[in-house]
């Protein structure tokens, strides 16, 4: 891509050519032969492996502890403490039996359960893990390392631990097509907000290290090396994370360095031998979205009260326990107490997963609100800072009245725009989705777009991140109180903006999202994500 200019020409193409319409949806396979769906692990064939322990179980940090800063005393960085955080953010939660068919579930969300998303972790001086760059294989919680890093000098220096997460498009383009590379962004930051959560209940907290450029970054993981992704589907380099593991340690502004050629271990698998169909349209997003020399951008300076406590149990098992749900019970009514206390969860403070974030608010929730105690059924806006509330009133229709509703907490800067039983509507806007009338609220994603992005294309990337991690708030907030939520990637973009009296592109619609009341499919078996393993 040789300009600025260029480069946001192909990401305007490409997200005006994936959306979903009316008349017709975005371009995807024609068939699908489910018994040669892609295979859903990737491994390093060749590259020595650490069997990391399985000791979640007895972590007992409560989850609302995550929501209080110092709360949780921090864990030392260590094998176990290390095993700990990939096990609860990147690792399988469960194994799902339907009649002959077997597939795992994780703790990082995905769209259709493809999970494009790959993580590694870069180790110095962490007991028991030699220091390297290792590849995470979630469905036998081990470490691969790909390659190690030249030796520390004695003493040795302050343990760090860093995180680095990737995409293979080609696992969600096998069923989405074209629409595949917004699902990989997405996935990259549910991702994002696993890793936040899970180290939170270890008492450390993330940072994104977002000086580091994509061609650093590729290299600093191998992704760049043809010769161990020969025959086998690429990855792409997406963001690196540092874990804080104490308060005052000190931080890096960039990747560990580069090990020599020869240091490298283990040969990429290949995951489809038959692939049926190429989108080409996603290799020029991905190349246009690459960032050379990333700006870090300052966060909002709001500030809001403290969460209050309402989930006792372990956090572990609020975060192992989370589903998507596939159908909800509409006979259920959602009291105003827990649509407020989801609502305020979309908040930016300085706790998990929003310290991990620490940027401007450019995603702001429209909700479908269907059947909450209290609150009449229409449409509302979250406006999460407040300089960009002027520029949604202006965007908007006119006739929307900006209206709080009875009973809102006075800091919940929540506003009602239209009373109306949108169910239907918001049934044939989530394409037909029976998901979007039966739950308690729906809620589309509308992000600040062509302004943010039209002098930095990379930022796109960015912008699917900050859904994807709200995303995940409401997956987990919705799990603590007995609710469930389910991630929403087909809707039909443009209906959407045209029910708000949106034009042009300076505000386009992400991701939606319900929550409600979960039926379960008693049929399908629910088994253990490491059964037989001996969790040492």
């Amino acid at each position: 891509m040789n300009t600025v200019s260029d480069a946001l020409e192909r990401v305007l193409e490409y997200h005006e050519r994936t959306k979903h319409r009316l008349e017709r949806y975005a371009a995807g396979p024609e068939t699908l032969d489910w018994d040669a769906q892609p295979d859903p692990f990737r491994r390093f064939e060749g590259a020595p492996t650490i069997r990391l322990p399985l000791a979640a179980d007895h972590l007992t940090t409560p989850f609302e502890a995550l929501s209080v800063p110092g709360a949780v005393a921090p864990h030392p960085l260590s094998l176990e403490s290390v095993g700990i955080f990939l096990e609860l953010s990147l690792g399988l939660s469960a194994w799902k039996e339907y009649g002959p068919d077997r597939w795992a579930l994780r703790c990082n969300p995905s769209s259709g359960n493809l999970h494009p998303t790959e993580g590694y972790i870069v180790c110095r001086s962490i007991s028991d893990v030699p220091d390297g760059v290792y590849h995470y294989v979630s469905r036998d919680h081990i470490l691969e390392q790909r390659c190690g890093l030249p030796g520390t000098p004695a003493p040795a220096i302050t343990p760090r631990l860093l995180v680095a997460l990737s995409s293979i498009h080609w696992r969600e383009a096998w069923k989405y097509g074209e629409r595949a590379f917004r699902y990989c962004q997405l996935d990259t930051g549910h991702a994002v907000g696993s890793l936040s959560y899970a180290a939170a209940a270890l008492g450390w907290r993330l940072r994104w290290v977002s000086s580091v450029a994509f061609a650093e970054l590729a290299a600093g993981l191998g992704l760049d090396r043809n010769e161990d992704f020969s025959g086998a589907e690429r990855e792409e380099a997406e963001l690196l994370l540092e874990v804080i593991a104490a308060p005052g340690a000190a931080t890096s502004d960039g990747a560990e360095p580069v090990p020599s050629e020869n240091a490298w271990r283990g040969r990429a698998n290949v995951l489809d031998r038959r692939p049926m169909y190429r989108w080409p349209v996603i290799d020029e997003v991905e190349k246009a979205t690459r960032p050379c020399s990333p700006v870090p951008e300052s966060g909002a300076a709001e500030t809001y009260p403290s969460r209050s406590a309402v989930c006792s149990e372990p956090a572990a098992r609020v975060i192992r326990q989370r589903r998507s749900a596939q159908h909800f019970d509409r006979r259920e009514v959602l009291s105003a107490a827990a649509f407020y206390h989801l609502v305020d969860a979309l908040l930016p403070r300085r706790i998990a997963p929003w310290d991990a974030w620490d940027l401007t608010p450019r995603v702001h929730p429209v909700f479908f609100v269907h059947r909450v105690e209290g609150i009449k059924p229409g449409l509302y806006a979250l406006p999460r800072r407040a300089a960009i509330k002027p520029d949604l009133q202006a965007a908007f229709r006119g006739e929307f009245s900006w209206l709080k509703p009875e009973g809102c907490p006075e800091y919940l800067p929540l506003f009602r725009l239209a009373e109306a039983d949108c169910s239907k509507l918001s049934r044939t806007l989530h394409c037909h989705q029976a998901i979007g009338a039966d739950c308690a609220f729906a809620l589309g994603m509308l992000a600040e777009f062509e302004p943010v992005i039209s002098t930095a294309p990379w930022r796109y990337r960015q912008l699917f991140w900050e859904s994807g991690l709200l995303g995940q708030v409401l997956y987990l907030e919705a799990e603590a109180i007995g609710i469930r939520g389910t991630g929403i990637g087909c809707y039909f973009d443009d209906v959407f903006h045209d029910l708000l009296g949106l034009s042009g592109r300076t505000f386009q619609s992400l991701y939606h999202f319900t929550v409600g009341f979960p039926l379960t499919d008693t049929r399908i078996l629910t088994l253990p994500p490491y059964a037989g393993r001996d969790p040492s």
